[in-house]
């Protein structure tokens, strides 16, 4: 019952965004982004900043964010960019466990684990925000025109 109530409320804030079905669906795909990358104390700045520079739905970016990035996704994330980033960066020294997700928390573990983290979350975010642009610009596209007279 509470996930339906959940998935009504967002569905209900995605059709109160007003602008065209592109800034909307760049908006989503910029929060999407953002969400998946391990910069949770940063969400909304970073939202606010790249919305602002490139001229595109800030609010769809605080859904997109919402949507992605909760606490039943951020530990399935985090240890798959973790892995990644640890691959791609050449490192090969045994998993740390991880308990807090903050970006403060981790930057206490040091380089060693934020460097793997943000290289991982960087490759692994498009995945995501590529095909939430799509996602939202049709699903908005076909809502608008089904109440269209």
């Amino acid at each position: 019952m509470i996930w339906k109530q959940y998935v009504r409320k967002y569905y209900d804030r995605f059709l109160s965004l007003r602008g065209e079905p592109r800034t909307i669906a760049m908006g989503m795909a910029i929060g999407v982004f953002v969400g998946v990358t391990p910069t949770i104390p940063l969400h909304t700045v970073l939202i606010v900043l790249v919305g602002i520079t490139f001229r595109q739905n800030i609010s769809a970016g605080y859904l997109g964010s919402w949507l992605i990035s909760n606490p039943l996704t951020i530990p399935f994330f985090y240890v798959a960019e973790y892995r990644l980033g640890k691959y791609l960066l050449g490192n090969h020294a045994p998993l740390t466990v991880i308990t807090d997700y903050s970006l403060f928390h981790l930057l206490q573990y040091g380089w060693g684990v934020a460097a793997p983290l943000l290289a991982g979350g960087i490759v692994i975010a498009p995945f995501f925000a590529v095909p939430a642009y799509f996602i939202t610009r049709r699903l908005l596209i076909a809502v608008r025109n089904k109440k269209t007279p």
